[in-house]
């Protein structure tokens, strides 16, 4: 089959892409910048797109059968100082929104001029949906929060939503932190503990969704298999743990101390209203992801940790 894979030059696009291409599929990614994109995997063709409309690539969607929408402006910050101290000022936030409402559109307008139209587009979001400070367990049918990043969810998935009145299916991917040691936040929550000052951040009650990047590859991958997948599916590891509870299993893993908790205050001060991505959590857990018979390789925090610090 053919799979077009919008944004797929980051870190799920490569990883999904070299696993599709292994199966012998068709896979094409866009990027904004071919030129200066990482090294893809070999079959994967890589197309040029604006990242707002489908001129150059939209005649690829006649005939593809998915869909995955992945383009999207970074949440936490590109880089490592961007992570650590870049803020949401008003025109980031403007960005982080306008990028995915921009490429669901261009999703959309793909769709409704293809000829053979494919049979499904897959929409990633994140926990974030559900807000932030809820301690009780959040499946699928949950009701969305209302903050910036709650409001940024419910606007990314509505982007692309409109393929389902052409009789193309929409399943949503609502996702955790996803755990890779190539890149993303898990090597920003490696550091401190490399300098044996590793521990809790804020109160550490705080949960802390999460998903290994081989479980995220995989269940994106499990959906595009499915002939009845649509709506949105929770996907985080099933066993949930804190933020103390990390810290606490990141120095077992590394054999680091693990109690040098980091005050709420400093982390506000640093990054200000983008400090809510480690302060404040949720409690997702993947109900319906479950119930298709999809089997976590990591459902619980201590062997993902395992892997990922696997030299």
């Amino acid at each position: 089959m053919r799979v077009i894979v919008t944004g797929g030059t980051g870190l799920i696009g490569r990883a999904l892409s070299g696993r599709l291409v292994a199966e012998g599929h068709e896979v094409i990614v866009l990027s904004r910048r071919p030129q200066s994109a990482p090294a893809m995997p070999e079959g994967v063709r890589l197309v040029g797109w604006d990242g707002e409309t489908a001129r150059g690539w939209g005649e690829l969607a006649d005939g593809a059968e998915v869909i995955v929408n992945l383009a999207a402006e970074s949440i936490g910050g590109e880089g490592l100082l961007d992570i650590l101290l870049g803020r949401w000022t008003e025109d980031r936030k403007r960005r982080i929104v306008e990028s995915r409402a921009d490429a669901g559109r261009a999703v959309v307008e793909a769709v409704r001029a293809a000829k053979r139209k494919p049979r499904l587009v897959i929409q990633p979001s994140g926990s974030g949906f559900y807000g932030t400070l809820r301690d009780e367990e959040l499946g699928e049918e949950a009701e969305a929060g209302d903050d910036f990043l709650a409001r940024t969810c419910l606007e990314w998935e509505a982007a692309s939503q409109p393929v389902r009145a052409f009789g193309v299916r929409h399943a949503v991917t609502r996702s955790g932190v996803v755990l890779t040691k190539r890149g993303g936040i898990f090597p920003m929550v490696l550091l401190p503990f490399r300098f044996f000052a590793g521990g809790p951040l804020g109160s550490g009650r705080q949960w802390f969704p999460w998903i290994h990047l081989h479980d995220e590859v995989e269940g994106i991958r499990a959906l595009i298999h499915r002939e009845d997948a649509q709506g949105p599916y929770n996907f985080t590891a099933p066993v949930a743990v804190r933020n103390a509870d990390l810290a606490r299993a990141v120095g077992r893993a590394m054999h680091r101390p693990a109690f040098f908790r980091v005050p709420s205050l400093l982390l506000r001060a640093m990054l200000g209203e983008k400090a809510t991505l480690v302060l404040d959590g949720q409690r997702p857990v993947p109900r319906r992801l479950l119930q298709t018979g999809f089997s976590f390789r990591f459902p619980t925090l201590e062997p993902a940790l395992a892997d990922l610090l696997r030299d």
